[in-house]
């Protein structure tokens, strides 16, 4: 069994030591650490409770405190009026008026056996309320021209303060390049006035932090007049000097803060003040204040060093001053000192405590608070910036003060140092199991404390095997780290921990896992504002860690659930957003974790929406009647914009209604607008992407156009004739924006075509005129200017229209039939002249009525039918016509105003048609070789019935011959088939016949079988009967298929003598009734009810030609196979 090489865990305790201080076992005795202090300075201000001075430590032994006061022992204990806490070295001083007694530096010690660590001095600062001194002043007299410095001379106190000057009335006293306040607060006048005389300036300190102004007693300064020795004013000019400051100085500043330099000259006339950094340009975050007498430079750095100078110049002369900036650092570690070190007795100890700053920092070495120098000893070495403890022993425990200080602060560090012995002490618990995923890494602990340090050593256990090899690493902290897991890797670990003092190990046992892994990511999505979008995150991970199995949802980096409240719903590894808007958008994270390994995914949510209105609307190239209108488009919300519509608003005539104007392309920013005359406008601009319109832009400024005559004449002139004698003039108007200027009025002109040279005029403003006493439908040519008060529109065109029309004076002649079938008539007609015309013309119309059926010779009361042919047509056909009957036709034409006068009537005759189908047809009398069949003959034979056709065929298994018997006997309503064969099953077609034709057949199906018989399920063809020529009474037959339940019929059984009978009777009584209704029916032949109407928009010929194709006809009965009937009419 081989182990993974040692280590010595003298490197772990050091690493421990420089980065994270050590870890003591609780049952091991420890130096004193400070863990909280007051640092700083404590500034009692009025509206504070109490003060707080905290001291706090930890140690084993718990340490005890006590505390110093300006470097002389201080114990709050023995003072009542001070607020204790008894588990540490902290106590509160409460603000009273006894408070000034405590101001003075503070230090608070904690100590145990072991040794004694101490906490930064602090500052407790009681300040006095800043006051004036009560002092007499004398009036400042000079001569006009003179300088003078007013002093203010303000009292101390806790900065921040602010000084400034006023009057008694509380009025600012004017400041400016020869008047200013300097940074120590008195008022300095390069040069006098006489209106500078006052006696009421006043010096004001305002003190924030202690809610404190105080004011100076009022100065008072006189200024002569300068008069020279002609008792005329006269003032002396002088070059400038320099007041402030009054000699070269050296400026030191702490780094970070700012700089401030004050030049400030006197003289006549006034000095301006320029300031230079010698050698190179003022830094670039330089500011000049004060009328250019202040310049500051905040946050210094090492680049701000070096020599400045101002320079005050007027018309006399010049005055200089050099600065010399040097810029110093307060100390910062440059090392800082190890906090807590272990050693062993006997060794050699190194403390460093390395600081810069400018000036360079000075280091005090302490131990327990105490100066080095106390404790003589032979074994240690101060060497500069650090100590070494040679051969260490016990005694040389303790607490080691480092302090680094110059002018501008100081650092204090506490060096805990432990010198002992102690046997390897394992702090990882033992037992310990780990998991892992295959392939990723693992660490296994083994923390040890020790001293002298302790070798470590790591072994596999169970099952035994090697720890060599680049997969395995031993860190510093003695943990064992494998690399790449693999599955062989699963078992137990044993590591080890020997030194000097003896030996402690600890068993370990590592677990594989499955990974998680997430098998359906989230994908990109687009949606629209306001609907609703879920993300789904499928995982898989390991069945051991599926309780642990976390799901969170992150939006751009932060959990969706603690940062974003309302509209996130999460279930089971799905997000669902609700009423999503714009900050939906964003890259949406899913991550799956456990306590061992966790996977991602991210899919990006973008959000569509209506883009934003268009901004920055701008008018240029402003003329008359045109104008460009710019603008910048807004967001698109991912969806790009594809035009922009223009609209546009004036005020005069529909005021706050918004019309279109153009429309541009969304790549387009700008646009040239026509506009018309008079107009005050203003416009907007609204987006369009896919997702719709944008709201309206913020309307741009109003542009007024000059007016201007008309740019067009009105349009859609109207001329019509009403009455016969007058002419209807109308026209559409312009709109109001196309007036162009006031006074809109239209110039109507018109004269007869042809006939008349001169215009007859007419100035109007409405858009409808009629001009009376006109001849009968005569033409007029017309045309209608428009005019306003700055002009004439264009010429304008002359449109030609008709006077007022009247009815026809003329029918039509030479009227003539020709009857092409029994129901369907051509009619022909000369056309009417256009002088009898009299109007434009609509149309013909033919009216036509039956006057006798040819059956009867019985006249028919005159109901008259109508056909209207619109257009100059001379012929028509005329259809739905009853056969075998006599009518009367009339042709008329007509034109808007009406009807004309109709033609002569003139008569005509039909032919004989074809029979309609009987109504009823019935198998009776059901024998073994015979079937009575009885019908009723059809209601309209529409000519004289000369017989019927009877066919019928055996409809089986399979179709039998197709049988026919001519019945000539036109009265015969029952017929008796004999011969059949027994037990088959007939169906039989029956028609009724004219010389012309046979109809359409009804059909009917019985048998001849005695007894109960089932229908065979089979095909058929279906029988259609086809009219041959009627001169042979010869009938052609054809074939098309049908299908079994079409020849599905009930098959009566008739079981004795008395049934039979009873079907008998049956029979009887039924064509009793088929009689009497064709009576009935026969007395009412030519009877109908023929309405008059008048179809302009059909065409009749087309009409006719669809009449003409074959008609299908279907028995009412039962559903049994059709029978088309083809009859061949002639035209």
């Amino acid at each position: 069994m081989r182990g993974l090489r040692s280590l010595n865990v003298g490197l772990l305790l050091a690493f421990f030591s420089t980065a994270f201080g050590l870890y003591f076992p609780p049952h091991v005795e420890q130096l004193p650490t400070i863990t909280a202090q007051t640092s700083g300075s404590l500034i009692v201000l009025p509206y504070d409770e109490n003060f707080l001075f905290k001291c706090e430590a930890k140690g084993n032994p718990r340490p005890t405190y006590r505390w110093t006061k300006d470097g002389m022992d201080f114990d709050p204990h023995k003072d009542s009026r001070l607020i204790i806490e008894e588990s540490s070295g902290t106590f509160l001083i409460p603000n009273t008026k006894e408070k000034t007694k405590y101001q003075g530096k503070y230090r608070c010690y904690a100590s145990n056996k072991l040794g004694t660590a101490i906490s930064e001095e602090s500052e407790f600062i009681v300040p006095m309320v800043p006051k004036f001194p009560k002092e007499k002043t004398e009036p400042v007299v000079v001569t006009e021209g003179d300088s003078v410095v007013l002093e203010c001379n303000p009292p101390q106190g806790i900065p921040p303060w602010q000084l400034y000057w006023m009057t008694n009335d509380l009025r600012h006293i004017e400041q400016n390049e020869r008047v200013s306040m300097g940074l120590n607060g008195n008022l300095y006048f390069s040069n006098t006035l006489v209106s500078d005389s006052r006696d009421d300036y006043c010096c004001f300190a305002s003190f924030f932090r202690i809610r404190t102004i105080v004011q100076k007693p009022r100065l008072v300064l006189r200024v002569k007049p300068s008069q020279g020795d002609d008792d005329i004013t006269s003032v002396q000019k002088r070059k400038p000097s320099i007041l402030v400051p009054s000699s070269h100085s050296t400026t030191y500043i702490k780094k970070g803060e700012e700089l401030e330099l004050e030049c400030i000259a006197e003289g006549l006339p006034t000095p301006a003040v320029e300031w230079i950094k010698m050698l190179e340009n003022l830094p670039t975050h330089t500011q000049i204040k004060n009328y250019g007498k202040l310049l500051t430079i905040s946050n210094v750095t090492d680049q701000d060093e070096g020599k400045y100078m101002c320079k005050a110049k007027n018309d006399l002369g010049e005055a200089e001053h050099h600065f010399q900036v040097v810029v110093e650092e307060p100390p910062s570690w440059q090392e800082e000192p190890v906090k807590s070190q272990l050693a062993e007795i006997g060794s050699d100890i190194h403390i460093k405590c390395s600081a810069r700053g400018k000036p360079q920092p000075t280091i005090t070495w302490k131990r327990n608070g105490q100066p080095l120098d106390d404790f003589p000893s032979t074994n240690y070495k101060v060497l500069d910036d650090r100590i070494i403890i040679l051969r260490a022993e016990q005694r040389d425990t303790a607490v080691y003060q480092c302090e680094a200080s110059n002018r501008h602060g100081t650092l204090l560090v506490n060096a805990n140092v432990l010198v002992m012995n102690h046997p390897p002490l394992i702090l990882t618990r033992s037992y310990l199991e780990y998991a892992t995923m295959l392939g990723k890494s693992v660490i296994m602990d083994c923390r040890v404390f020790s001293s002298p340090p302790a070798t470590i050593n790591w072994r596999r256990e169970d099952p035994e095997g090697s720890l060599d090899g680049e997969r395995y690493s031993l860190l510093k902290n003695g943990s064992l780290q494998i690399h790449k897991v693999e599955m062989g890797d699963m078992g137990q670990y044993k590591c080890l921990a020997n030194n000097s003092e003896g030996t402690m190990s600890l068993t370990t046992e590592l677990f594989i896992k499955d990974s998680t892994r997430i098998v359906e990511p989230p994908q990109d999505m687009k949606v629209k504002r306001g609907s609703m979008v879920e993300l789904e995150c499928q995982v898989e991970c390991d069945p051991t860690l599926r309780r642990e199995l976390e799901i969170l949802w992150m939006k751009d980096g932060m959990n969706i659930l603690s940062n974003f409240s309302e509209g996130y719903f999460t279930d089971d590894g799905i997000l669902q957003i609700v009423n999503v808007s714009h900050s939906d958008q964003g890259n949406y994270t899913c991550v799956v974790r456990t306590s061992l390994d966790q996977d991602t995914a991210s899919a990006y949510i973008t959000v569509l929406d209506v883009p934003d209105p268009p901004v920055q609307l701008t008018l240029s190239e402003l003329k008359d009647r045109s104008v460009r209108l710019q603008w910048v488009a807004a967001s698109d919300h991912n969806s790009p914009i594809t035009e922009f519509i223009i609209q546009y608003e004036e005020n005069h005539w529909e005021p706050e209604k918004w019309k279109e104007i153009i429309r541009v392309a969304g790549s387009q920013f700008s646009a040239p607008l026509t506009l018309y005359g008079h107009i005050n406008y203003q416009f907007r601009v609204i987006a369009v992407n896919a997702i719709g319109r944008s709201h309206p832009s913020m309307p741009s400024k109003r542009y007024k156009t000059p007016p201007c005559a008309p740019d067009r004449n009105p349009e859609n002139i109207k001329i019509e004739g009403h009455l016969p004698h007058q002419m209807d003039i109308s026209w559409e108007p312009l709109l109001p924006v196309e007036h162009n200027g006031p006074g809109l009025e239209y110039k109507l002109s018109y004269r007869l075509l042809g006939v008349e040279d001169s215009w007859k005029e007419q100035m109007m403003k409405r858009h409808s005129f009629v001009v009376r006493d006109t001849q009968t439908f005569v033409p007029y040519e017309v045309k209608i200017q428009a005019f306003n008060s700055h002009g004439w529109a264009p010429e304008p065109r002359v449109v030609t229209g008709y006077s007022g029309e009247d009815l026809p004076l003329a029918a039509p002649e030479d009227v003539s039939v020709e009857v092409l079938n029994s129901t369907l008539l051509r009619v022909s007609w000369s056309p009417v002249p256009q002088t009898a015309l009299r109007g434009h013309l609509g149309g013909y119309t033919v009216h036509w009525w039956q006057t006798q059926s040819l059956l009867n010779s019985k006249r028919i009361p005159s109901e008259k039918q109508s056909l209207t042919i619109p257009g100059n047509r001379s012929h028509t056909m005329v259809p739905g016509l009853k056969p075998f009957s006599e009518y009367s036709l009339t042709v008329n034409i007509f034109n808007r105003r009406g009807n004309g006068p109709s033609s002569s009537s003139i008569s005509f005759t039909t032919p004989q048609g074809v029979p309609e189908q009987p109504p009823i047809l019935r198998a009776t009398n059901l024998q073994k070789d015979s079937i009575t069949l009885v019908w009723a003959p059809p209601h309209e034979t529409n000519g004289f019935l000369t017989g019927y056709l009877l066919q019928y065929q055996t409809v089986n298994e399979t179709l039998g011959e197709l049988k026919s018997v001519n019945i000539s006997a036109p009265d015969t309503t029952q017929w008796v088939l004999r011969d059949l064969q027994d037990d088959n099953w007939y169906k039989f077609y029956l028609s009724a016949c004219t010389q012309v034709g046979c109809g359409s057949a009804i059909s009917e199906e019985g048998g001849t079988v005695s007894e109960a018989f089932t229908m065979p399920k089979h095909s058929f063809p279906e029988v259609s009967t086809v009219s041959a020529e009627t001169s042979t009474e010869s009938y052609e037959l054809s074939t098309s298929e049908v299908t079994s339940s079409d020849l599905m019929s009930s098959k009566q059984l008739v079981a004795s003598q008395e049934w039979f009978v009873a079907i008998m009777c049956a029979v009887a009584l039924l064509t009793l009734l088929v009689l009497i209704g064709c009576f009935v029916l026969k007395n009412k032949v030519g009877k109908y009810a023929v309405k008059e109407k008048e179809e302009t928009l059909a065409d009749p010929e087309a009409q006719v030609m669809g009449e003409e194709s074959p008609c299908e006809y279907r028995s009412e009965s039962h559903t049994s196979p059709v029978i088309d009937l083809h009859l061949t009419e002639f035209l």
